[in-house]
């Protein structure tokens, strides 16, 4: 079985997180994935880390064009207009990251979200992440389980991809809140403000990851230990059975944050993503998130943060600030 500690990154040494630095087994003999269009990629799109004895593997799967109101539906224009000027994005597109991890702890891979997958026609950046795994030597057979975020087509449309689904061993476990997979039974959309033909495509493949992995389904209510210093914890908010996932051994802590956070919270906290489900909850967790985070010092990465997308959270008077980490390699 591949490990994480086979992970290859781009040159020998060691990877330092707060106070220590650990040993990373690292080779310089990397391949780079060619991809469809016969252009190698000029960077490995991974990022490795350990977190006390756990490693864990930031892999991106590419990314996808939104407008720019779908990340601040409640924002006054012009304020939106100009936080963007100053970020040097839009004014009207950008392109939002999609990240996913890799986690081994002992004997389990665990594989956090899957990405959008290729079967969506206006997305060819997105869908990176079976070629990306590929690159870094990791077999989708050796995941023995996986952790959802949510179930948005850009967190599980990955596993509906033919060349994961055949790949994926047979006794793979997914973990997902019991109120997530309740809620699209019946999805709710009327408190969202997404691109008009989103909310159909969001259910039905919702439909389709049911219809595929009902049965390996393992649901759980407000936390599940999914491997030794591996939980899933239910936030809720951005959808109803939305989870956060921490990495913990000794004492460094790492959370995955899903979708609770995009790259205005830090000085927006307040402006809602047109995605969410509940906006005013949504903004009690992510508050509650970075307020934890800057409090613990904890590394934190996101879904839709950009590339490696590691960093911590400071407070900064009444808002906050992404602090990114260093590129230690």
């Amino acid at each position: 079985m591949t490990t994480p500690q086979d992970y290859p990154t781009q040159k020998s040494g060691t990877h330092q997180n707060g106070n220590s630095q650990q040993p990373l087994n690292v080779r310089l003999d990397a391949p780079v994935e060619r991809g469809d269009t016969g252009f190698e990629e000029l960077v490995p799109s991974r990022y490795a880390l350990r977190i006390g004895e756990i490693d864990v593997l930031v892999v991106s799967d590419g990314v996808l064009p939104l407008p720019t109101t779908t990340m601040s539906t409640n924002a006054d224009p012009a304020a939106r207009a100009a936080w963007f000027r100053e970020m040097f994005l839009g004014p009207d597109a950008f392109d939002w990251a999609l990240n996913v991890l890799v986690v081994r702890s002992g004997e389990q891979t665990i594989l956090v979200d899957a990405g959008l997958g290729g079967q969506f026609a206006g997305f060819p950046r997105a869908g990176q992440f079976p070629k990306r795994l590929a690159a870094a030597g990791i077999d989708l057979a050796s995941v023995t389980d996986v952790v959802i975020t949510h179930m948005h087509m850009d967190h599980i449309g990955g596993l509906l991809v033919d060349e994961v689904k055949n790949r994926l061993r047979p006794d793979l476990r997914i973990h997902v809140a019991a109120t997530e997979v309740a809620f699209w039974k019946s999805p709710d959309f009327s408190r969202t403000s997404m691109p008009s033909p989103v909310p159909d495509v969001l259910r039905s493949t919702a439909e389709q990851f049911m219809k595929a992995y009902g049965s390996k389904l393992h649901t759980f209510e407000q936390t599940c230990e999914v491997a030794p210093g591996v939980v899933a914890r239910l936030t809720g908010g951005h959808t109803p059975g939305h989870c956060v996932v921490h990495v913990t051994s000794g004492n460094e802590r790492l959370t995955f944050a899903g979708d609770a956070l995009f790259p205005v919270a830090f000085d927006h906290p307040d402006w809602h993503n047109g995605f969410e489900h509940d906006p005013e909850e949504s903004v009690r967790v992510r508050v509650r998130l970075m307020q934890e985070a800057a409090a613990s010092g904890e590394l934190l990465v996101a879904t839709h943060l950009p590339f490696p997308s590691v960093g911590r959270v400071a407070v900064d008077g009444d808002a906050f600030r992404w602090v990114a980490a260093f590129w230690d390699y």
